[in-house]
């Protein structure tokens, strides 16, 4: 099947990504956009992984004020390049992640941030939850508990909160494959208006 210029063209437009490469995604989809967007997703994914032993030493530094004044969150994320640091794709992640943060007062940016002390006073408190239970069955509960801890509580394994389809740490793989860089969350601070430090 012959892949048009233009259906080319269309795919880079939606998705940022090279002539090459969207021709070959059009290919294996069978000229289907919706299917070489997904292929490019996936690859876009995959070369993410690929980078993650590279120095990211630029950055910026994202906030958000809630409309009432009550909530403040700056989050930092980092990139290879200045040229990505200031790319308004990159600056409306850091902004989306700091509203996202707003939102779902994480604990930690990864699970393996959590302190460990919490995770083992989380591990006790489902352990005595599910006391009683067939003892070759506890571990596997508390396993699953623990990791809908995580998914509540470490901002990467969240939900997007303005998409439900995506977790945040694919929307981090999917912008550095669309770059080309890699990109960290580096961290987060979340204010609230009467609240402890």
């Amino acid at each position: 099947m012959a892949i048009s210029a233009a259906a080319v063209k269309e795919l880079r437009d939606k998705t940022g990504i090279g002539m090459m490469d969207c021709k070959k995604a059009l290919t294996d989809a069978g000229g289907d956009m919706e299917k070489a967007i997904e292929i490019l997703r996936k690859k876009g994914m995959a070369a993410a992984d690929k980078r993650a032993g590279r120095a990211a030493g630029q950055g910026f530094i994202g906030s958000y004020i809630h409309s009432d004044g009550k909530i403040g969150v700056i989050v930092e994320i980092n990139c290879e390049t200045d040229f990505v640091a200031r790319g308004d794709e990159f600056r409306t992640l850091a902004k989306d992640l700091a509203m996202q943060v707003a939102a779902t007062n994480p604990l930690a940016v990864s699970r393996e941030e959590v302190p460990a002390d919490i995770v083992e006073k989380e591990r006790a408190i489902y352990a005595e939850q599910v006391k009683g239970k067939p003892a070759n069955i506890v571990d596997k509960i508390v396993d699953g508990k623990l990791l809908k801890f995580f998914e509540e509580r470490c901002l990467l394994d969240q939900v997007w909160v303005k998409n439900g389809d995506f977790r945040i740490e694919q929307l981090v793989k999917e912008l550095s494959g669309k770059v080309g860089e890699k990109i960290v969350v580096r961290r987060f601070a979340r204010f609230a208006v009467g609240e402890e430090s």
